[in-house]
């Protein structure tokens, strides 16, 4: 009875080992498999590369752009709904009911056709203001046709996850211990020192592996602004793709699009793991 115990433990690992042998090995030829598939279309991936390339640009740049701002709008909001006036935490509030209960795609189309059209009927143009900005840097040429569309759509995805960033930022200060909070007002810091000194730093243990998802799904969110014919990363890769007549090419250029997302994002899963793995044994 007491040799039973190890020799049906032994079993249990060596099966185990053998799944994980199993598992290397197939993730190994899956790997092998997909780059002989890139090799296979070697000569339609080197024609259309530059072009992804400049999509994966536009993107990443929208969405570091947006998600800075996005990150002053939540955390105004956030302060907003723990003010002690009553106006302030409703106009934060309404804020952030407003922009969670609709859709990011009509509140980029509000922002363009709605609020753009608006204001360009009050002459002012994102990208006139642009365009002569940088002539008198003498860098007009740098200023793209898609601004308008660019400038909206930023403001529009801004807005979006600032709201949602609000709670996050919310729920992170709350979670600091109110003690702490009254024991430095005892000493004699006013809120705002408070807020900068002791409950933000360690708020943001708490707020950042939710920010870092947030900002992978931002990324892929940025994709709708092919909506206001703004031509980033899957507006790119759809005017490649479309005009093939052979199938294999045209998911071959879907297949390339995903990677770049892939090649983006995944770099930021892994660190939002590490933070999470950090942040635990911080705590």
């Amino acid at each position: 009875m007491h040799h039973a115990v190890p020799s049906s433990t032994s079993r249990r690992r060596s099966r185990l080992v053998i799944l994980d042998y199993i598992f290397y090995v197939a993730f190994a030829l899956a790997i092998c498999a997909f780059c002989y598939y890139i090799y296979t279309f070697r000569n339609t991936a080197l024609l259309i590369l530059p072009f992804l390339l400049q999509g994966a640009g536009v993107t990443i740049a929208i969405s570091l752009i947006s998600m800075i701002l996005a990150t002053i709008f939540g955390l105004l909001a956030a302060l907003g709904c723990l003010s002690r006036f009553k106006l302030v935490r409703l106009i934060a509030t309404l804020y952030v009911e407003l922009v969670r209960g609709t859709p990011l795609l009509v509140q980029l189309s509000m922002w363009y056709f709605g609020i753009g059209l608006f204001l360009a009927r009050l002459g002012f143009s994102p990208y006139a203001t642009a365009f002569q900005i940088m002539t008198v840097l003498q860098n007009n040429s740098l200023v793209p046709d898609m601004f308008n569309g660019i400038f909206y759509g930023i403001i529009a995805l801004s807005f979006n996850y600032g709201a949602y960033l609000t709670e996050i930022f919310r729920s992170g200060i709350l979670s600091v211990d109110k003690g702490q909070y009254e024991a430095a007002l005892s000493l004699g810091l006013n809120e705002g020192q408070v807020m900068r000194r002791i409950i933000i730093p360690q708020a943001i243990r708490i707020i950042i592996p939710p920010f870092t998802n947030n900002f992978i799904t931002l990324i892929q969110d940025s994709s709708l602004l092919a909506t206001l014919s703004v031509i980033e990363l899957e507006q790119q890769t759809f005017a490649l793709a479309f005009p093939l007549l052979d199938s294999n090419t045209k998911l071959f250029v879907f297949v390339l699009g995903a990677l770049f997302y892939l090649i983006i994002c995944y770099p930021l899963s892994r660190l939002t793991r590490y933070l999470e793995t950090r942040m635990a044994v911080a705590y």
